[in-house]
């Protein structure tokens, strides 16, 4: 994410004895858990306004599709700017997938309010094509014609293509047309400074409160792992797909009609094991308890050989088809429904950076595309992400052991497939217990979080009314959108036909509040400096792409972990 900005560190610290913190409750007086201690210290008028220091920024993929709702067969519009060099306007992997990415902004609502004007820019740019509303893809033509993102004749641009080649060969171009929402969000580094002195971490070593930090985001996402499955029940929109993307893969959905499968109690067929998957990927399960454990995980898959890819190879006929043969070409290849992230510098890789100088935010990748909203993503939800992300962060987070990561990802798997089904049981604590009454005493605990950001924002209410909309959603699943895409799906007879009926209806809310042009201007200004960009990059780098390529695939071992 290119504008992400975070302070740089403020000190060193380390772990010595917590405080003796105690609360009354009743005739007995017990120690409050850790997320009592910390509701406690962010709520003290000394502390008051760190939470307004965070940042949010979203990333919305999207596929250009024309007027009959199929794939657009046009290259990526010059219009926009360069997709190799635009910070708001890129493609992902196919010519016609389009993404936008927002600067990240401390609210939510600005952060919305920069996509909304976005696709407004867009739309002004498109002529009579359309962005398609849902996360699973329109009518796709055949994989041949399908185009893969281009980003001009650069290393750099050669590099990002050829990597989609490999993609293409691995898991087929069909896969790598869906669309999701990326969510990304950091608390300030100014909040970890407080949280490490409240707890006994005292100046020592170099880099310990950086550790502290990242070690802190860790565990926070092993939060995450443990109760993802609710954001798949509440804001899992894909139900249905079209028949022709599995292009004659072995399936269990039912058929809905001619052209449409479904699932009947599914939340989210995206994050299925229809979606983003391959068997090299399958056994992959990069180790969480450590930043260091994670990032020598992704490193050997990066850095192993599979035979299948061995005997494709990396060229054929003379041309690149992948930048190795190993698992992974590149650690963003592993797809996770969450990641620990940090902002890359020129010549760096995503792993290097982060154990240069440590994690520096999260990228939440399981959200799918809203199809009711023009944008993707509703406020409400991102009121609730804020809310929902504080919890991960401040609650205790055990370490994961390997059973433990099973059953992690097995609730999810089911929520995925059978959320909205009335006696569905996910595992907790060796127990089977409903998906209904957990989710309810989850909601219960994130509610103190969702009054805190209401209080310390001023925003009359915000979170907990978002939290409220979501508790009604446990409470009757066909409020959920996934339920509602499904009957929408029903009555139109068609997953096609919803999905064009919906980009049209976008579309046009779209069109008639086209922006201000001083708006225009901004962004006509912002694509003609990354066309500039990419011409100059073009035209003073040096050196062959076969050398560029064994430089960046040598440059995986990061030895500051």
């Amino acid at each position: 994410m290119q504008n992400w900005r975070v302070p740089g560190a403020l000190g060193y610290f380390r772990l010595i004895s917590a405080p003796h913190l105690q609360y009354k409750k009743g005739n007995t007086v017990s120690k409050p858990n850790q997320l009592e201690r910390r509701l406690a210290l962010l709520d003290d008028d000394a502390h008051r306004g760190l939470l307004l220091q965070g940042l949010r920024g979203i990333e919305r993929e999207t596929l250009r599709v024309d007027s009959q709702g199929h794939l657009a067969r046009t290259p990526h519009p010059v219009q926009l700017g360069s997709a190799l060099t635009n910070p708001q306007i890129t493609t992902d992997y196919a010519e016609a997938l389009l993404e936008f990415i927002t600067p990240a902004e401390h609210d939510i609502a600005l952060a919305l309010h920069r996509l909304d004007a976005i696709h407004r820019y867009a739309y002004g740019k498109l002529g009579n094509e359309m962005l398609w509303s849902q996360s699973m893809p329109c009518d796709l033509p055949a994989e041949e014609d399908i185009e893969i993102a281009w980003y001009g004749e650069s290393n750099i641009g050669m590099l990002k293509h050829v990597y989609r080649r490999g993609l293409a060969l691995r898991y087929g171009k069909a896969m790598q047309c869906i669309a999701g929402i990326h969510y990304n969000y950091s608390l300030p580094e100014q909040f970890w400074t407080v949280i490490a002195q409240s707890e006994g971490i005292m100046e020592e070593r170099r880099h310990a409160l950086r550790d502290f930090q990242s070690e802190s985001y860790i565990a926070m996402i092993r939060n995450f792992r443990r109760y993802s499955w609710l954001l798949m029940y509440l804001f899992g929109a894909s139900p249905v797909l079209a028949k022709g993307f599995l292009r004659g893969r072995a399936h269990q959905l039912e058929t809905l009609s001619d052209d449409t499968l479904y699932l009947p109690w599914a939340t989210s067929l995206r994050m299925s094991d229809l979606g983003y998957q391959n068997d090299a990927q399958s056994g992959l399960r990069p180790h969480e308890n450590s930043l260091e454990s994670y990032v020598t995980s992704l490193m050997d898959a990066v850095n192993r050989p599979y035979p299948p890819y061995e005997e494709i190879g990396t060229r054929k006929n003379g041309e690149w088809v992948q930048l190795s043969t190993n698992i992974l070409q590149i650690e963003n290849e592993y797809y996770s429904t969450i990641r620990p992230k940090r902002v890359i510098r020129t010549g760096e890789r995503p792993v290097q950076a982060l154990c240069n100088r440590g994690v520096q935010y999260i990228e939440v990748r399981c959200l799918d595309v809203d199809p009711f909203e023009p944008v993707g993503i509703a406020l409400e939800t991102g009121r609730f992400l804020d809310a929902f992300l504080l919890f991960c962060a401040l609650e205790e987070s055990p370490k994961i052991n390997a059973m433990e990561g099973q059953v992690h990802a097995r609730n999810f798997a089911r929520t995925v497939k059978e959320g909205r089904r009335p006696d569905l049981t996910l595992t907790r604590d060796e127990q089977e217990i409903p998906l209904k009454d957990w989710a309810l005493e989850l909601i219960e605990r994130i509610r103190p979080l969702a009054e805190l950001l209401d209080k310390e924002h001023n925003y009359k209410g915000a979170h907990l009314e978002s939290l409220e909309a979501q508790k009604a959603k446990v409470l009757d699943a066909s409020l959920t959108p996934s339920a509602r895409v499904l009957e929408a799906v029903r009555e139109l007879g068609s997953f096609a036909k919803f999905g064009l009926q919906q980009s049209e209806l976008h579309a046009q809310a779209f069109r008639a509040d086209a922006l201000m042009p001083l708006e225009v201007a901004v962004f006509d200004e912002m694509a003609q400096a990354s066309l500039a960009e990419q011409r100059q990059i073009e035209q003073t780098g040096t050196g062959s792409f076969d050398d560029f390529v064994a430089a960046y695939n040598s440059s995986t071992l990061c030895g500051n972990c």
